[in-house]
C-alpha cells in the first residue's frame, strides 16, 4: 500500500469514528426523551385512572339541564 491509500483509509476511519460518536449522542438524547415521555404518560394514566375510579356525586346545581 502506498501513502495515499493509507491516508484515505485513515481519513475514512476518522470520519466513521466521528459519525459513530454523533449517532451515539443522538441515541443517548433520544433515550432520555423516551424515558421522560414514559414518565409523563405513566403520570397521566394514573391521574386518568384516579379520576375514573372516583365516585363523584354531583350536587343538583352542578347537573346540566336535560336540554344540553
Amino acid at each position: 500500500m502506498n501513502d495515499d491509500t493509507v491516508e484515505r483509509i485513515q481519513t475514512k476511519i476518522a470520519f466513521l469514528e466521528r459519525a459513530n460518536t454523533d449517532l451515539s449522542d443522538v441515541v443517548f438524547r433520544q433515550q432520555q426523551e423516551i424515558r421522560a415521555l414514559g414518565a409523563r404518560i405513566k403520570d397521566v394514566a394514573e391521574r386518568l385512572e384516579t379520576a375514573q375510579s372516583e365516585e363523584r356525586t354531583r350536587a343538583p346545581e352542578d347537573e346540566r339541564p336535560p336540554h344540553y
